[in-house]
This record gives C-alpha cells, structure tokens and sequence, in this order.
C-alpha cells in the first residue's frame, strides 16, 4: 500500500487507535490533521472505538492549538470518498486555526478562505511552507 499518512513520523499527539500531524499544506498557521493509525478509507470504515480515539484527540489537539497560537475559531473538516473531494484515501480529520482577519468575509467558512486561484487569503507563501512544532509528540 502507498499510503503517503501511513509513514508519517512527525506525530504531535497519539493514543493507541489515532495520531496527529501537521498539514504539509496547511490554509492556515497550525493545520492539523487527525488519522487513524489502521488504515481505513472514511469514518464510515472505522471501528467505533477507532472513531472515539480520534474524537478524544480532537479535543486534545484544539488545547494544544489553543496554548501555541491563541486562534479565533475553528473549522473542522472531513472528505469521504473522492466524489466529496478526498485525496488521500485514508481517514483524516482536518482541524484548521482561524484567526481574526484570516480573510475578508466570514460567509461560507473554509469555503472562503481559499482562493479561486488555489491560493490562500492572508496567508504569505513563507508561511505556507512553514509547519511549526515539527517533530514535537505527546502520548495521551
């Protein structure tokens, strides 16, 4: 299997069903993303004990967002199946920092922080490529 989130190594937060690292596309300053560490497609595949691990770990990871980067709010998001956008077909949880002026107009949520171009409102290319807390893991 060529799993790209199969071989991740810089986690930040894992139990024993789910882990946690840093987008390498991030829309914003602290995107994360949620998986299981089986590899199932979407929700819908996992085990209801896989589902509470990575729902324990949400509220984990907003703490550990909360403290690091003082975000206004959150979206959080999840594509299943590659009709509804999926690209990496292994279950992933997005939760993404929004901060105060990250865009001009907050109708549509996430929908509105991307551009039609593929870029990012509010976000410079430097801080695209940055992934901060690279490498940093607790374990729950």
């Amino acid at each position: 299997m060529n799993c790209p989130f199969c071989h991740i190594h810089n986690l930040i937060v894992e139990n024993e069903l789910a882990t946690t690292f840093y987008d390498s596309h991030p829309l914003n300053q602290g995107h994360l993303l949620i998986i299981t560490k089986r590899h199932v497609s979407t929700i819908f595949d996992a085990t209801p004990q896989e589902r509470l691990a990575i729902f324990s770990l949400l509220d984990i990871c907003k703490s550990l967002l909360d403290l690091a980067f003082e975000p206004n709010g959150y979206n959080i998001g999840m594509n299943c199946g590659e009709a509804a956008g999926q690209t990496v077909s292994h279950l992933h949880i997005h939760l993404i920092p929004r901060y105060a002026g990250d865009m001009e107009s907050l109708k549509g949520g996430i929908r509105g922080l991307i551009r039609r171009d593929g870029g990012i409102y509010g976000l410079s290319n430097q801080d695209k490529q940055r992934v901060p807390m690279t490498g940093t893991s607790f374990s729950t």
